[in-house]
C-alpha cells in the first residue's frame, strides 16, 4: 500500500489537473455513472465530535475510481494543538476492492473543494472577471483563491474574516507565496463584496456573510460552507434571483441551509435549482446566460470528488516517486 502524507498530496494534485478531474467527477455523477450515497454521519457526543463517512465509485470516460473518505470534525482539537478537521482517504482497486493507498485527507479535501469551485467558476463566472472576494480566511481560502486564479485572470483579491487577525495572517502568507496577486484585507463585508466579480464563501456561518444589495451586477458566487441545514452563507434574496447550480441535487437539498432555509420560508421551491454542474459539463444545459445575471454554485462536497482526486493523486505520485510503500 502506498502512503501519501499532506505534502505528497499537495505535490500530486496541481490545481489545473484537479479542476479537470472535478469536471469529470461531476459529469459522471450527473450521468448516472457514479455511486455516491449521502454521507453517513456519526456523532461523538462526549467530545462534541462528528465523523462523516463518504464512499464513492466513479466510472469516468477513461478510468474508474473507488475510494472512501473519513472526515472527523472535533471542535476541541485546536486546544490540543490539532486541526479541527481530520481526514483520511482509502483508495481501492475498482475491479477487485484491493486496498491500494492511504492519503492524508485534509489536504486532499482542501484541493478538491477548491478545484470543484474552480470548475464552477469556469462555466459560470464572466470571462472578464478580475476581482475576487474570499469570505473566510481558513484552510479553504487558499485553494479557493488558487482555483479562481487558475481559471480567470484575477488581479485583486479581497479577503474578509470575522477574525481580522486571521485575514491579515492569510494576506501575509499569500503575499509571500507562489500566487502573486494583490491581496487586500477588507474591513467589512461591504468592502469585500461590492466590487467582486467572483465571491467565494468558505465559512461556518449560520447567517449570511454579505448583503444582497452589495452584489455587483453579473457576479458569480461559489459557496463552499453551509454544509448543514442550520448553516447559511448567502442571503435568501440572492438565491431567489440567481441562476442556481449545485454539485448534487439530493445532497444540497438535504444538507445546506443556503437552500433549505429559503425553501422552508416559501421563497423558492426545489425546482429553482437550474442544474447540477455535471449537466453543464456534459453540455445538456448551458452555463452563464448573460454578463448581467447573478450565478450561484452550491457545493456541500460529494464523495465522487474525493474518489477522482485520490485517483489522480495516486497516478501522479507514482510518476513523481512520491509516498512510502508499506506491506498490507
Amino acid at each position: 500500500m502506498l502512503i501519501l502524507n499532506a505534502e505528497d498530496v499537495r505535490r500530486a494534485l496541481p490545481m489545473q489537473d484537479a479542476i479537470e478531474a472535478m469536471k469529470s467527477a461531476y459529469a459522471s455523477l450527473s450521468d448516472g455513472r457514479a455511486e455516491s450515497p449521502l454521507r453517513t454521519r456519526l456523532s461523538v457526543p462526549p467530545h462534541e465530535g462528528l465523523v462523516l463517512f463518504m464512499p464513492a465509485y466513479v466510472q469516468a470516460e477513461t478510468d474508474e475510481a473507488l475510494a472512501v473518505k473519513i472526515v472527523s470534525l472535533f471542535p476541541e482539537n485546536p486546544k490540543r494543538g490539532l486541526a479541527f478537521i481530520q481526514a483520511a482517504v482509502l483508495v481501492l482497486e475498482a475491479d477487485t476492492g484491493h486496498a491500494l493507498a492511504l492519503l492524508e485527507g485534509s489536504s486532499l479535501t482542501a484541493i478538491r473543494t477548491g478545484a470543484g469551485s474552480g470548475a464552477a467558476m469556469d462555466f459560470l463566472s464572466r470571462r472578464d472577471s478580475r476581482v475576487l472576494a474570499v469570505f473566510g480566511a481558513g484552510a479553504q481560502a487558499r485553494t479557493q483563491m488558487e482555483a479562481a486564479c487558475t481559471v480567470r485572470e484575477i488581479e485583486t483579491v479581497w479577503v474578509y474574516d470575522s477574525n481580522p487577525g486571521q485575514s491579515r495572517k492569510f494576506a501575509a502568507e499569500i503575499s509571500g507565496g507562489p500566487i502573486q496577486r494583490e491581496v487586500r484585507v477588507a474591513e467589512s463585508p461591504v468592502q469585500a463584496a461590492k466590487d467582486a466579480d467572483i465571491i467565494c464563501t468558505a465559512t461556518t456561518s449560520t447567517s449570511p456573510v454579505f448583503a444582497d444589495v452589495n452584489l455587483k451586477r453579473g457576479a458569480h458566487i461559489s459557496a463552499m460552507g453551509s454544509y448543514t441545514p442550520e448553516m447559511q452563507e448567502v442571503p435568501a434574496e440572492t438565491i431567489q434571483r440567481a441562476r442556481v447550480v449545485v454539485d448534487s441535487r439530493s445532497a444540497t437539498l438535504a444538507e445546506t441551509g443556503d437552500l433549505v432555509k429559503p425553501i422552508q420560508a416559501g421563497l423558492i421551491t426545489e425546482s429553482h435549482i437550474y442544474a447540477e454542474l455535471g449537466e453543464i459539463v456534459l453540455g445538456r444545459k448551458a452555463g452563464r446566460q448573460s454578463d448581467e445575471e447573478i450565478t450561484y454554485f452550491k457545493s456541500v462536497g460529494v464523495a465522487v470528488q474525493d474518489a477522482m482526486a485520490a485517483q489522480l493523486a495516486l497516478k501522479n505520485a507514482k510518476k513523481l516517486g512520491l509516498g512510502q510503500e508499506v506491506e498490507f
